[in-house]
């Protein structure tokens, strides 16, 4: 079970603003390079600029935001016209890119270890491209859990909550991020049999 499957309510909610956005003249380009660039500009200015440790508190709704954006990019290509094989790639890469930058400022806080913190990176980043492989393989886009995007989201918007309003350092800190980095091998290979699976069942719905 992952949040993503909450996806299609979120963009019922958002649908009109796409309208909205199509009339405007707005592209799904456009707007998944904006939430690349914010994410960019958040993530560098939290790990490098000497911000109070309450910026963190910026996160939660910032990631609510970006998963608006990301679906607000995808109803645009899809009901708007607006596919195109340049937005392909920039739809997968600038995931990548955006979670990098997102996560990045975690390795510089004092109870998290950069090691794990660049494994999470390393491996959301392996469950992407995971996805993407199984259109190779002559499967779907895969999306499956446990420890998907909007899952990560999640997750780090509430260590950016825990972080940003000053919670006392406890155990559970050192044991989050391989907790993360577990879930996300399990999504990896979640991807790999249900993209095999649908290959040889030849169940392409």
């Amino acid at each position: 079970m992952s949040i993503y499957a909450l996806k299609p309510r979120f963009q019922n909610l958002l649908r009109p603003l796409a309208g909205a956005l199509a009339r405007a003249g707005g592209t799904a380009n456009q707007v998944t390079l904006g939430a690349c660039a914010l994410s960019v500009v958040l993530g560098l200015g939290l790990a490098f600029v000497p911000l109070p440790r309450a910026a963190f508190l910026l996160l939660p709704p910032f990631l609510v935001v970006r998963m608006a954006l990301n679906a607000l990019d995808g109803m645009l290509a899809r009901e708007f016209g607006q596919k195109s094989h340049l937005g392909a790639y920039l739809n997968e890469l600038t995931d990548v890119v955006s979670d990098a930058a997102l996560y990045l400022p975690f390795a510089f806080l004092p109870h998290f270890q950069p090691l794990w913190v660049g494994a999470v990176i390393w491996l959301a980043a392996l469950s992407e491209m995971t996805g993407t492989v199984a259109v190779m393989a002559g499967a779907s886009r895969r999306y499956d859990g446990p420890f998907g995007k909007s899952d990560r989201a999640f997750a780090f918007g509430a260590l950016g909550l825990a972080v940003g309003l000053g919670l006392s350092p406890s155990p559970w800190q050192r044991w989050i991020l391989p907790i993360m980095a577990a879930a996300l091998a399990a999504t990896v290979a979640n991807r790999i049999r249900s993209g095999l699976r649908e290959v040889n069942d030849g169940n392409f719905g």
